[in-house]
């Protein structure tokens, strides 16, 4: 890390020590953890905004480059705004920020008011990029604006998930009612924008709204390709040398449940083996880069296996949001 960064983030540590304990001297122990802290939490932060940056300017070039100047329409809240515009003298760049809304609202509800701050950056910064940057448009063929279009709407969503952020609400509204109404998110993805291209067939023209159906399939196959589903939850094993520290970091900070296996590990050619606690829990993608987050705090050689989990039944899943 940049020398001059690495001295702010120690001036930093020792300011927030001092203020915490009435000793006026603080130890290079004490601030060592710390700084390595702030380190973790720097990284992390550029990593997750430089993607919702990638995919800002990716939404904006398929918003202004293929739906915008041919009169398209898409599924979700980027769909509700499109469908306004076309209906009414607002500009696209505030009904995103309107249309989004409440679901960001709710997002600091469901998952925390941080997650709900960067998805309101993300979609003032798609506002900003789609009033004020001029893309050249690419085409006129309503089959290549309806695919790649969508395509890059799709790859734009998909980069801001990965960032830890939304610009498009509905994954959250969806999250919201699977779990009140217990149905799958896909399957109320699927109701939002059936009524979505409903009223655009009656607002604008049948065609429109089928050309706005293959939009939609294209941007949420890019979306999955990106992400593997944000609707989906993900099971996430971690093996550490430090897994009592990260069992008590998921249960007190993250507040989120776990399961520990009694493993042992085996390497070498003499098969040497260690007893060690495997920590599994089960999250959703939006809380993955917090998670990975505060591992990397601990221990940042730990091993961690990912994978989808399409389905659960029973057993208990904390919805609590994240601290």
């Amino acid at each position: 890390m940049n020398p001059f960064i690495s001295k702010l983030l120690i001036i930093i540590a020792r300011k927030r020590i001092k203020a915490k304990q009435s000793s006026i001297h603080v130890s290079k122990k004490q601030v060592v953890p710390l700084v390595r802290n702030f380190q973790v939490e720097l990284t992390h932060a550029t990593k997750e905004y430089f993607l919702i940056l990638i995919g800002v300017f990716s939404a904006g070039f398929g918003l202004n480059g293929f739906l915008l100047p041919n009169r398209f329409i898409d599924g979700g809240a980027t769909g509700i705004s499109l469908l306004l515009e076309n209906i009414t003298s607002i500009e696209l760049s505030f009904l995103l920020i309107l249309v989004n809304l409440p679901f960001i609202i709710l997002s600091s509800r469901m998952f925390s008011v941080k997650f709900a701050l960067k998805s309101i950056i993300a979609i003032l910064l798609l506002s900003f990029v789609v009033h004020f940057v001029e893309y050249p448009i690419i085409t006129e063929d309503k089959l290549l604006i309806a695919v790649f279009g969508g395509f890059f709407l799709g790859l734009g969503i998909g980069m801001a998930m990965r960032g830890g952020s939304v610009i498009d609400g509905t994954e959250v509204l969806a999250i919201f009612l699977s779990r009140k109404l217990s149905i799958t998110v896909g399957d109320v993805l699927l109701l939002i924008n059936i009524i979505i291209f409903s009223f655009g067939a009656y607002v604008l023209s049948v065609e429109t709204a089928l050309y706005a159906i293959l939009t939609y399939l294209a941007a949420a196959k890019t979306v999955d390709f990106v992400i593997d589903g944000v609707e989906e939850y993900v099971g996430v094993t971690i093996i550490s040398d430090k897994h009592e520290t990260i069992r008590i970091m998921l249960i007190e900070n993250l507040r989120r449940a776990c399961t520990i296996y009694a493993g042992k590990g085996g390497f070498g050619k003499t098969g040497d083996s260690y007893d060690k606690d495997i920590i599994y829990t089960v999250i959703t993608r939006l809380e993955l880069a917090k998670l990975q987050t505060e591992i990397d705090k601990i221990d940042k050689n730990a091993f961690i296996i990912m994978g989808k989990v399409n389905d659960l039944k029973g057993g208990m899943i904390k919805r609590k949001p994240f601290k």
